[in-house]
Order: C-alpha cells, then sequence, then structure tokens
C-alpha cells in the first residue's frame, strides 16, 4: 500500500470491482503522459484511457462488455459534461468522444446518445456541434427544455424567481419554494453519465460530479447559491432526488489539466498538466479527491487557497450518496505508456 493525494492506495480494488461494482468509496485513475501536449488533449491517447478506466471500474475484459455492465441497448443515456468555460477548461471533447465511441461499439444507438449541460448555447460555442455532427448524437439543455411540474424539491425557503424558472409569474402560497427537475432529466434519460472538468469552484471546491449534476438539473437556484449554508444542504439533497440520482451509472472527472484558478474564466497560467482520466461510481469520494488534488495545485504553484463548503460532501454522505472521508476513499491508480501498462501499487 502506498499513499497518493493523501488518500490510500489499494492493489485490490480493480479485482473487487467485478463483484462489488457500486461499493462507495472506490476511484480508478487512469494516467498517461502522452494524453495532452502543450495542453491539448491527444484524442487517440484518450480514448484509450477511457478504454483502461471502463474495463478497471468494472472488471471486464473487453470495452463492449464494461459498456453493456452499465447501461443497455434500450437506454437513453445522457452524458453531463461542463461547457459554460469553454473548449479548454471545459469537458474536453476528446473525453467525451471516447466515451460516445466506447457506447456506439457497444451497441448503443447514436440517436439515444444526448450530450448535455444546462444551457444548449454553451454546449455550442465549447465546440459540441461538432462532435454531434461527427458521431450523430444529439446536444440538449436542461433550461431549454423547461421543467417537469411532477418532479420537484421543496424547501422552506422562498426563492426570487428569474425567466426560465417554471414557477415564475405566478402568485399564490408556496410560489418559489419548489426546485423543479428539468423534462430533459425525468423523461428523456434512462442513464446518466457525468464528465467533469478538474476546475476550481470558489463555493463548492470543484465543478463536480454532485455539483454539476444537482445544479444542472433544477431550477429556482439562486435562493440556494446566495446562501452557502443552505448550498450544502440543497446540492446532496437535490442530487437524491430518485430522477436524478437511480439514473447516475458512472462518474467520470477529465483531470487531463487542473486548473486550480479562475472558475468559469479559462486561465492556462493557473493550470497543469496532470494527463489523467478518473472513474467512479461515488460522486462523493470523486468530488473529495478533486478538491484535495486542486488544494495541492495551488500550494505547488503558491497560488491562493480557497475555502470550500466541504459540509456539501459530508451531508451526502449522510445521505448514503457516497464517502467524503479521504482516509475512507481508496485508489487504484493505472499508469499507461508507450511500452508497458503499470499499475499504481
Amino acid at each position: 500500500m502506498t499513499v497518493w493525494l493523501g488518500l490510500t492506495v489499494s492493489k485490490s480494488f480493480a479485482q473487487e470491482a467485478a463483484t462489488n461494482e457500486w461499493a462507495h468509496g472506490q476511484v480508478w485513475v487512469i494516467e498517461d503522459a502522452r494524453a495532452t501536449q502543450t495542453y491539448n488533449a491527444q484524442t487517440e491517447v484518450v480514448k484509450g484511457m477511457v478504454e483502461h478506466g471502463l474495463s478497471a471500474i468494472t472488471g471486464k475484459k473487453t470495452a463492449k462488455e464494461a459498456w453493456l455492465s452499465l447501461v443497455n441497448t434500450q437506454d437513453v443515456i445522457g452524458l453531463k459534461v461542463h461547457s459554460a468555460p469553454g473548449q479548454t477548461s471545459g469537458t474536453r471533447r476528446p473525453v467525451v468522444a471516447g466515451v460516445i465511441e466506447g457506447l456506439l461499439k457497444a451497441g448503443i444507438p447514436a440517436k439515444q446518445i444526448i450530450v448535455w449541460d444546462r444551457k444548449l448555447s454553451d454546449l455550442k460555442l465549447a465546440g459540441y456541434s461538432a462532435l454531434a455532427e461527427q458521431y450523430g448524437v444529439r446536444l440538449a439543455g436542461s433550461f431549454d427544455e423547461g421543467y417537469d411540474e411532477t418532479q420537484f424539491y421543496e424547501s422552506p425557503l422562498l426563492g426570487t424567481l428569474i425567466w426560465g424558472d417554471r414557477e415564475f409569474g405566478q402568485k399564490g402560497e408556496g410560489i418559489g419554494r419548489k426546485s423543479f427537475v428539468s423534462k430533459l432529466v425525468t423523461t428523456n434519460f434512462t442513464k446518466l453519465i457525468s464528465i467533469t472538468p478538474l476546475l476550481n469552484h470558489n463555493v463548492t471546491g470543484v465543478y463536480g460530479a454532485l455539483a454539476g449534476m444537482a445544479l444542472s438539473s433544477t431550477d429556482n437556484l439562486r435562493r440556494f447559491e446566495l446562501d452557502p449554508p443552505r448550498l450544502a444542504n440543497a446540492i446532496p439533497e437535490l442530487y437524491a432526488l430518485p430522477s436524478i440520482s437511480d439514473k447516475v451509472v458512472l462518474n467520470i472527472v477529465d483531470g487531463l489539466i487542473c486548473q486550480y484558478q479562475g472558475e468559469e474564466r479559462s486561465l492556462l497560467h493557473y493550470s497543469a498538466a496532470v494527463n489523467q482520466l478518473w472513474f467512479s461510481h461515488d460522486p462523493v469520494a470523486i468530488d473529495v479527491m478533486a478538491i484535495l488534488e486542486l488544494d495541492r495545485q495551488q500550494k505547488k504553484a503558491a497560488a491562493p487557497g480557497t475555502r470550500p463548503i466541504m459540509d456539501i460532501y459530508n451531508n451526502a454522505e449522510l445521505l448514503d450518496l457516497g464517502i467524503a472521508n479521504p482516509d475512507k476513499v481508496h485508489i487504484d491508480k493505472m499508469v499507461l505508456g508507450a511500452e508497458r501498462i503499470q499499475r499504481g501499487s
């Protein structure tokens, strides 16, 4: 056993995946130094990393078997990306391309694969239209699709509704207490895959699996975003809605480049090439891992640190969404190279 990023690394967890795929607290890391060149993702290398990651997390020998252990050919699969920061600092298209190619090879029809984020306009500005055209998949924005009146999260805290919120313009008792789930999530998707960048956020710590999925799936969010303690309760409770959490089968962190300052702005001078992809069924563990790596990179660069609300992740653990204690997160690391594969020990 060794220690990596302050977390326990174990050889055995890839083997355990075959019998314990959905256990909390397990994260697989695939690293390849060839994955980026001058901050540009190398598409073919990244696709190979995706295949190795799927094999590791599922314990299956082939990519097709791996994907079909998570989804089936009747599923409509939503690939949740983070596109607002653009092509460089958001979820990188080669990572998404690797996922799409794997799904297509597993027999998932292209029309049943949807790359989505909160706003369709952000996806287009980040260059995802070319990806959709290349593979014949669809793009969609949860905001653009509207919200489902039957699926919601209710809180006593009243919100100031804005245009686009489902109850905007309505009057009456209880108006503004509900956050509705997008119709895109409730009526379109049967399975969800989160693909998030290793990008800092000054409040949540990272634009990660928990916050990314919860906040992009629902409306009436300003009431939480302006009140950090309430946000710490809202994010895990939103994520825990069955129409969201029950559909999530995989979390991937695009750790090719770690941007440790700047949030939504693309700032390569506050970035480091990490050349990794992370895979987990546990959104809490993978987010906590990301926060630790961002903190490590900030300290390494002597850059100003942040103080994220870790209660988000502690509360998520209380809801049995995953493991928030770093000492209980287990990492299996696989290093790929031109001539060999080396497993972490």
